[in-house]
This record gives C-alpha cells, structure tokens and sequence, in this order.
C-alpha cells in the first residue's frame, strides 16, 4: 500500500486512490456527530449558494456552516459539534458547507472513493481502508481555511498512516499534545464563543464512533455523506 500525503484543496484535486479528506476541527468531527443521529441525508457542499438552493428545494433542510469559524447570518447551525450533538437530528435533512472541509470534498474528482477524515472515528476509517486492500490511499490534510497546516489535521493524517501501516500509536498520547497544543487555543479563548471549549473535547474524542463515512458526489456536484456499514 502506498500512502500519500497532500494539503488543501491543490493536494484534494490531485488525489488517487482511496483518498481521506482530513478535517479535525471541526467538520468531519461534525459530520460524524450528525451520522451517529441518523439524519435520513446530509448533503455537503462547496458554495454558500448550493446550501441555499437545497434548502429552497426542501425547505425543512437544516443548514450548517461555518467561515472564519463564524456561522453563517440565516443559517441553522454553526459548524459545532456541541452544537448538532444535542439536536434531534434522526430523520432530518442537513446541508453542510465549510470553508475547508467541504471543499476538499467536492474537489476530490480523481479518487476511486472518498472518506472523511477525523480522529473520532479515524481507527474505524483505517481499517475499513485496510480490509479494501487499496494499491494507493491519499491523505488530504485541509487545515486552516484550506490554506495553512493545522497541527491536529497533521497529527491525524499520522495517526491514520500508522493505523495503516499496523505501527504502534496510543491514542492517549495524541490527545494530550492536541489539548496542550497552540491548535486548541481558539477554543480557550472567551472572546470567541462560537469555538466553544465543549467542541474541542468533542472533536478528540479519539475513536468514539465505530463507522467511517464515505462521501460520494452527486449529479450536481454536491456530496452525500453516509455510514459505511
């Protein structure tokens, strides 16, 4: 198996093989705090303006964002995993939009299939890509906004490669230099309540859930996310 590592939304347009869209903080985090509800569909894309046209189609369509970490004016939620963790998500239709994540996603048009990458559920990810015996995995590290390397995307696409490859990783260990890390000092902040403290514990709750999500692109260009069973 051959591993490579990308960053961004270059490095997403250019992955083969069975490629992981990393986004720790917090949309793939997110993304798996909605499927553990089972939502009845989460549709994620790029533009602002493809949200809203899924929630004019649909109107009961929840709407997710985030950018500069801020949601979005009209819509439902921010990209907070404390936020969706305690609604009533069962049977709802979301529509997610980022400023890093989900663009790594739509962009992601070479790979022979696509997952989302986070550290909640990155040990179910692993070794689902493992049992598909793929000849080349991609790891996309988005980051911040898509343009800077984030130290928690950077450690999970290590903690996958390790899973991958069978080397030895204590989950432990990558939880505490995450929390001691200057990544988590958004979350500290006061100033800056919509990066509450509750969303960075959530988000390193280092193999909580035990499904790896696969996003498969539409006709339109969005991307359905969904459990792989």
């Amino acid at each position: 198996m051959k591993i490579v590592v990308s960053d961004f939304v270059e490095g997403a347009q250019t992955a083969e093989g069975v490629v992981v869209i990393i986004d720790v903080f917090r949309a793939f985090s997110v993304a798996c705090y909605c499927l553990a509800q089972a939502p009845q569909q989460i549709i994620a894309v790029g533009a602002i303006e493809q949200a809203l046209e899924l929630k004019s189609a649909r109107p009961e369509t929840l709407l997710i964002s985030e950018r500069e970490g801020k949601k979005l004016p009209g819509f439902d939620f921010g990209n907070s995993p404390t936020e969706l963790a305690s609604e009533a998500l069962q049977g709802k239709y979301i529509a997610h939009t980022t400023h890093a994540g989900t663009q790594g996603l739509v962009n992601a048009k070479k790979a022979k299939m696509v997952l989302t990458g986070a550290l909640v559920n990155a040990r179910a990810t692993a070794e689902y890509i493992r049992s598909l015996r793929p000849e080349v995995v991609t790891l996309v590290r988005m980051g911040w906004k898509a343009e800077e390397n984030t130290e928690e995307d950077d450690v999970c696409a290590q903690y996958l490669k390790s899973l991958l490859l069978g080397e030895p990783c204590v989950p432990e260990d990558i939880k505490s230099q995450l929390l001691a890390s200057p990544c988590a000092a958004r979350f500290l902040d006061p100033d800056q309540p919509w990066n509450p403290e509750s969303d960075l514990h959530l988000c390193l709750d280092i193999d909580r859930f035990d499904f790896p999500v696969e996003a498969l692109t539409r006709q339109d260009g969005t991307v359905e996310l969904r459990r792989v069973t």
